[in-house]
């Protein structure tokens, strides 16, 4: 390398092009350095590398003409505006070309010269039209002539002026970027070198150009991602001795006097979680389990067993109210035992809460279970040795950590009623072991789902009044307007009103959104838990774990709008009760996709075959909402469409972990590396 090495931290203001006000929109960007800006990666192309003839254009593509001024511009004007046109030919036919305010563009056009346009061309039977076209002389290639990068939101840049300062990053790093992937892995599964596929990914050449280039990046984004979590694991399970609970102390006191069977899986799970708990390595668990598939006892017996070797268990949920259920469920079954449990969340009065912190770390207290008030600092407990947090993709990485700084090395049992096909679970959770509850009790009904047009609106609201008649209640589900939440909460709260005032004037409607302090959203959740309230108006807040038994029907608007795994979820927040419960789809539009999507609802109940699906159909967009799991973002790889690299990555990565756990050996060296540039910000490796 010698002399070449270049400094890829270099501040992107000293790229050409940039300067002081440029630079403040790539910052804004998150385009801070050199490095930053070879890798802001386009999200789309346009191919302007082959002029078409005007005849074999077809009305609204965008082409690239190559055609000859016929007349010097003329200009019209409409009160402030100027109208310049410009009427240009091939071979093949007639264009007639305008533009808009664009006066300085008068002298611009010789007659009988060449010029290149590109846009959106309109046909009007024989006439050719096309507006405020891209416009270049003919021996030009800037912005014509060939397969031009679209980048993601530029803001106040133009594409045109990111497009060159990127194209002078990139003269500048041109064929001495350092190579980050091993020889070996390079020519193993034939890939492109990094300074080939850097060049590539922004201005190929062909289309297969971009394919390769992408194929090298998203392999090796993917792959550090998986090595790093490995690692992770690795290092965990090396370095720490965690608690040894006592063999003697047995699950099946608890089982044996359970008012129900647990079914076979919850038993193999028992078995895993057992197994955890008296070895002396620290448990990291992961446990999926569909939505009611009996997670929250499995929890419970492993803090029996925690609590009768002599540690406290704690249990975190994300919202008040399924807190307070968990402690009832709890508390029904485990003072029997003589075990103590108490619940800390934010609403509780100063008094309360100091009385109980001071009994937590007296060890007075067995079970705590609570809301993310436990990760609080003065929440001190005598000796915790179990952590539970449920609905573990709301409790990132750094969460789970913090409550494990509370104790030496507890055992972790991370529950999710989100069913993740293992691949993806691999790459969310690679540092967990992952077990999955996967029957549901023998007495769950199957939720009947019915998918459903507007104009079946008035069936809809007929059959919800028979249902409250016979005592049930209804959920009715707005989707989330994304850009805008005074959207959200109007729509959320204009149809409580219509369906208060109008449709169920007979009975009591409230309604939930996101937006309203905890405090609220547990009042009336309790209230439509007490049957006060006969329909609950809500935006997806709903969508984590209360348990109404009453509740028997959910209607969803705009299903559409909603990805399957979570319309799976809200699903799953009826038929908790002895009753028959129904879910209803509402959905417009009519593309194969919907149909497909809603067709899927209605034919199976089970999560992780839906969530397979989902991925399937959803191609690419966020599976997850919005994540905090604490994992970088990708740059590139895309989790849906990159499925398959991802499998092959996996593969690969298990091998090199085998093989070299520490990433220690001479030609792993560029991996370690990269595991350690991409998490040092974010976890201790």
């Amino acid at each position: 390398m010698g002399y070449n090495m270049i400094d890829l931290n270099k501040d992107v203001k000293y790229v050409k092009m940039v300067g002081p006000n440029r630079v403040k929109l790539l910052n804004k960007l998150n385009i801070y350095t050199l490095k930053d800006l070879i890798t802001y990666y386009p999200r789309d192309y346009e191919d302007r590398s082959k002029p078409k003839n005007l005849y074999e254009c077809i009305d609204g593509e965008e082409v690239l003409i190559e055609a000859m001024a016929t007349n010097k511009i003329s200009e019209m004007h409409k009160g402030k505006m100027t109208i310049s046109r410009l009427i240009v030919k091939d071979q093949t036919g007639t264009c007639y070309i305008t533009w808009f305010n664009q006066g300085y563009l008068r002298d611009k056009f010789q007659p009988g010269k060449m010029y290149k346009f590109y846009g959106k061309i309109s046909v009007k039977g024989s006439r050719f039209e096309m507006n405020s076209p891209i416009h270049e002389e003919i021996d030009q290639k800037r912005n014509t002539g060939k397969i031009i990068p679209i980048y993601p939101l530029t803001y106040e840049l133009k594409q045109n002026t990111l497009r060159r300062i990127i194209e002078n990053g990139l003269l500048e790093v041109k064929d001495k970027l350092p190579e980050t992937l091993p020889k070996y892995i390079l020519q193993e599964n034939n890939l492109w070198d990094i300074n080939h596929a850097i060049e590539r990914i922004h201005f190929p050449i062909e289309f297969s150009d971009f394919n390769k280039a992408r194929e090298r990046l998203v392999f090796e984004e993917l792959l550090t991602m998986q090595l790093a979590l490995l690692k992770l694991k690795n290092n965990h399970e090396q370095s720490l001795k965690g608690i040894q609970f006592n063999k003697d102390v047995n699950m099946s006191d608890i089982i044996n006097i359970l008012p129900f069977k647990l079914t076979k899986a919850q038993l193999r799970v028992l078995e895993e979680i057992d197994r955890d708990m008296e070895s002396a390595k620290p448990m990291n668990r992961l446990l999926q389990g569909d939505v009611g598939s009996g997670k929250t006892v499995i929890a419970m017996i492993a803090a029996y067993k925690a609590v009768k070797s002599g540690y406290q268990a704690t249990i975190m949920a994300p919202t008040a109210i399924l807190a307070s259920q968990h402690l009832e469920s709890f508390q029904g079954i485990l003072s029997d035992f003589g075990i103590r449990c108490e619940l800390l969340i934010s609403s509780i009065t100063k008094k309360k809460k100091t009385e109980i912190l001071e009994r937590l770390q007296n060890g007075e207290i067995d079970i705590l279970i609570g809301t993310h008030a436990i990760l609080e600092e003065n929440v001190v407990f005598k000796n915790l040795g179990l952590v539970v947090t449920d609905e573990q993709h709301r409790f990132g990485v750094k969460q789970r950590s913090t409550v494990a700084t509370k104790a030496q090395n507890p055992d972790i049992i991370a529950m999710s009623a989100t069913p993740i096909p293992r691949t993806l679970a691999l790459i969310l959770y690679g540092d967990l072991d992952i077990s999955i509850i996967d029957e549901l009790p023998p007495n769950r009904k199957k939720i009947e789902t019915y998918a459903v047009r507007k104009s079946m609106e008035e069936r809809v609201n007929n059959f919800i009044k028979t249902q409250i008649k016979e005592g049930r209640q209804a959920y009715i589900v707005c989707p989330l307007v994304e850009e805008n939440e005074e959207m959200q909460l109007k729509s959320v709260i204009e149809l409580a009103e219509k369906y208060q005032k109008e449709t169920f004037c007979e009975y009591t409607v409230s309604y939930l959104h996101g937006k309203m302090k905890a405090k609220e959203k547990d009042e009336i959740m309790q209230k439509f838990k007490d049957g006060e309230i006969q329909i609950l108006v809500a935006t997806t807040v709903i969508e984590v774990g209360v348990n109404v038994p009453n509740s028997s029907i959910m209607v969803i608007e705009n299903a559409e709008r909603f990805g399957l795994a979570q319309l799976h979820q809200l699903r799953g927040r009826v038929g908790r009760g002895e009753y028959q419960s129904y879910c209803i789809l509402k959905y417009e539009g009519n593309g194969e996709t919907t149909r497909q999507r809603m067709k899927v609802m209605c034919d199976t109940n089970d999560g992780f075959i839906i969530s397979e699906k989902d991925l399937e159909l959803r191609g690419a967009g966020d599976f997850f909402g919005t994540e905090q799991h604490g994992l970088p973002e990708f740059k590139i790889a895309n989790l849906f469409e990159d499925i398959g690299v991802l499998k092959k990555v996996q593969r690969i990565a298990f091998e090199i972990m085998e093989e070299d756990a520490l990433l220690s050996s001479e030609k792993n060296k560029m991996l370690n590396e990269l595991v350690k540039e991409k998490f040092s910000t974010r976890i201790e490796i």
